[in-house]
């Protein structure tokens, strides 16, 4: 019995004596390994230093102190931190290692590089980060060679895209920057940033309690510009689309790839010179990158040295070329920022959203203050708007030593395809009075060259009648003080007839008079749609002119009419009427001698505006091909030779 316990007893201290052996040839190694790691960075010419390394075997924890890490070059980052622990770490394999959870403390990141003309430095202070379930490299790979903030960016996203993790957390983070454009240095704080599933670049929600920003501009004036985000949080973020972006070498990938599914997110902004801003909830979805054409690198690479030097025309030119391509790879599916709010001098401005969707900008529940009084407004967009076609339009203006072309100012066609307002209130120069607009649209396509060959306008309005113009003081006089109108004008090409046609057409001026018009023309060929003179000119001559028809209805403008002559020739308004009648009819005779047909149109002029009330109609029809230049020149010369080649129909009724 005393050599059995005797046995139990050596191979106890044995067994304890191999475990404390087998820690310690497992801390010297995991030092060893440690100590290469930091040589192998102070091989590739930076410094690298680190305090006490322990490793507990049992836990498999390793815990480094006081780490300091200079890369040796900008723009790789300088890390600092005073603690950095993995508990359950082990080596996946010789080129990767997981821990169960890492915890790094007193972390400080510092990153000095450039970003196109400028030169920033950015420096980060992260109390606490925390990974859970964390595998990732066993050492960093492709370190940048160039000083390029974005080249910078781009090695830590292909370090990210290496790891995963099930959730990543950072209580707060604070960071400084300098060398912002204008001159500026500014300094951001983040609280409750919180990763949840990290795989091989992907993540799937981000989120942000609240970002502070504070920013110092110096240019054009000094000023301090504070703002927030809260309640953050991004969902669906693929950083391997962004790697592509800013690969150095151009991806022959036209197709779009998705970064974001949705960002989320609340602002507000103040400034030291009195303005300021609040965004109840921003919320974009679908944001996807096309890789051939986002390239921001490119976009920095033309920038000016010297941001204060004038650029000249060929580099303005490739400046917007960067920008269009910039937003042309970039697609968003929606934007909405809804309940928004800004102060300004005159008070604080609201707008209940404004909206993107497939290509439609829009502003809706605007109400704000202006010198004159109350500005409102239900509803303003933009149709099929695009900023990549604007930036070429802009670009195609600049050219040296001349005005813009014709065909260049009509580019702006192809900007977009239509704009409408609706539901606006405003205040009517200096007077209490206002302006109400239902609705005023405009849209136009089926664009030749940079021409529209159809387009279409609605406005219903009211606006009060403007004493200060002497056009206006009869409709005055005659106790009009607003005119409501609504306006339809519709114009359209059709290629298969080879005709153009101007329908509809009416004005209504309510208590005035309603106006319906009716143009068709024939043998229109597509040429005709041209900014060269000398082609249009060519071109119109084979154009023909069709039957014309004009109505207009008398809903009060005839009476006051006759209201206001009659008081200015202290006469009744019967003989008022009679009095336009009759000066109508004084010419009667001379020209139902060259035209009996049109003798018929006078008649029934004259009986217009002798019976309030009447609607006139007047329809003329070609007797034979008319050219429109030809019959034009003759309305000219000889009036009286141009009706000749129509057949004329008019008559009245009520």
């Amino acid at each position: 019995m005393k050599r059995i316990l005797i046995g139990l007893i050596a191979a106890a201290v044995l067994a304890a004596g191999g475990w404390f052996g087998f820690n310690l040839y497992a801390q010297h190694r995991v030092m060893a390994e440690v100590e290469a790691a930091f040589e192998h960075i102070r091989s590739q010419g930076g410094k690298a230093s680190h305090g006490k390394v322990a490793f507990e075997l049992s836990s498999r924890t390793l815990t480094i102190e006081n780490i300091d890490v200079e890369p040796g070059r900008a723009p790789l980052a300088a890390i600092k931190a005073a603690s950095f622990k993995a508990v359950g770490l082990r080596q996946v394999n010789e080129t990767r290692i997981a821990a169960d959870n890492v915890e790094i403390s007193g972390a400080e990141l510092a990153l000095d590089g450039a970003a196109g003309p400028a030169s920033m430095k950015l420096t980060y202070k992260i109390p606490q980060i925390t990974l859970a379930n964390y595998s990732g490299p066993a050492n960093m790979q492709g370190a940048p060679a160039s000083d390029s903030l974005l080249d910078a960016y781009r090695f830590g996203l292909e370090q990210f895209a290496r790891m995963t993790a099930s959730s990543l957390n950072v209580p707060t983070i604070s960071a400084a920057m300098s060398g912002i454009t204008g001159g500026g240095s500014g300094e951001i704080t983040y609280s409750g940033l919180t990763f949840r599933n990290i795989t091989s670049g992907k993540i799937d929600t981000i989120r942000v309690d609240r970002a502070d920003v504070a920013i110092n501009v110096q240019q054009p004036r000094p000023d301090k510009i504070t703002s927030g985000f809260s309640d953050a949080t991004i969902e669906d973020f693929d950083a391997n689309v962004v790697i592509a972006a800013l690969s150095p070498n151009k991806p022959n990938d036209d197709s779009y790839h998705r970064v974001y599914r949705q960002i989320s997110t609340a602002y507000a902004m103040t400034s030291t010179s009195g303005i300021g801003a609040k965004i109840g909830r921003i919320l974009v979805e679908d944001i996807a990158y096309q890789p051939s054409k986002f390239r921001p690198g490119e976009l920095l690479a033309v920038l000016s040295k010297d941001p204060s030097a004038a650029q000249n025309p060929a580099q303005m030119r490739e400046l917007m070329e960067k920008v269009a391509n910039l937003y042309e790879g970039a697609r968003v599916g929606k934007v909405t920022l809804a309940d928004l709010s800004m102060e300004t001098p005159q008070g604080t401005g609201k707008f209940n959203a404004i909206r993107y969707s497939e290509g439609e900008f829009a502003v809706e529940g605007l109400d704000a203050p202006t010198p004159q009084g109350q500005f409102k407004m239900e509803r303003f967009a933009l149709k099929s708007f695009s900023v990549p076609n604007l930036m070429r339009w802009a670009a195609s203006l600049t050219t040296s030593g001349r005005a813009p072309s014709p065909d260049q100012m009509l580019g702006l066609f192809g900007v977009l395809a239509g704009a409408e307002i609706k539901g606006v209130v405003a205040p009517f120069k200096n007077t209490k009075k206002q302006v109400i607009v239902d609705t005023v649209s405009l849209d136009w396509g089926q664009l030749i060259g940079s021409i529209p060959s159809k387009a279409h306008v609605v406005a219903k309005l009211v606006t009060p009648t403007d004493p200060s113009d002497p056009k206006q003081l009869p409709l005055l006089a005659a106790g009009i003080d607003r005119l409501a109108i609504d306006l339809d004008l519709g114009a359209a090409w059709t290629e298969q007839a080879s005709s153009f046609a101007l329908t509809p057409a009416t004005l209504d001026i309510g208590g005035i008079a309603r106006a319906q018009l009716h143009v068709a023309l024939g043998n229109v060929p597509r040429e005709v749609f041209s900014s060269d003179p000398a082609q249009f000119m060519g071109h119109a001559a084979r154009v023909e002119a069709g039957a014309l028809e004009f109505s207009l209805r008398d809903n009060g403008g005839v009476e006051a009419a006759a209201t206001q002559y009659a008081r200015s020739q202290n006469v009744s308004r019967d003989a008022a009427r009679q009095a336009f009648a009759d000066s109508v009819r004084a010419h009667r005779e001379e020209i139902a001698a060259a035209n009996p047909e049109a003798g018929a149109a006078v008649d029934a002029i004259a009986s217009f505006v002798e019976t309030p009330g009447q609607t006139l109609v007047i329809k003329l029809t070609p007797r034979a091909k008319v050219p429109l230049m030809q019959m034009m020149q003759l309305l000219q010369t000889d009036p009286g030779s141009a009706l000749a080649q129509f057949r004329i129909e008019a008559s009245t009724g009520l």
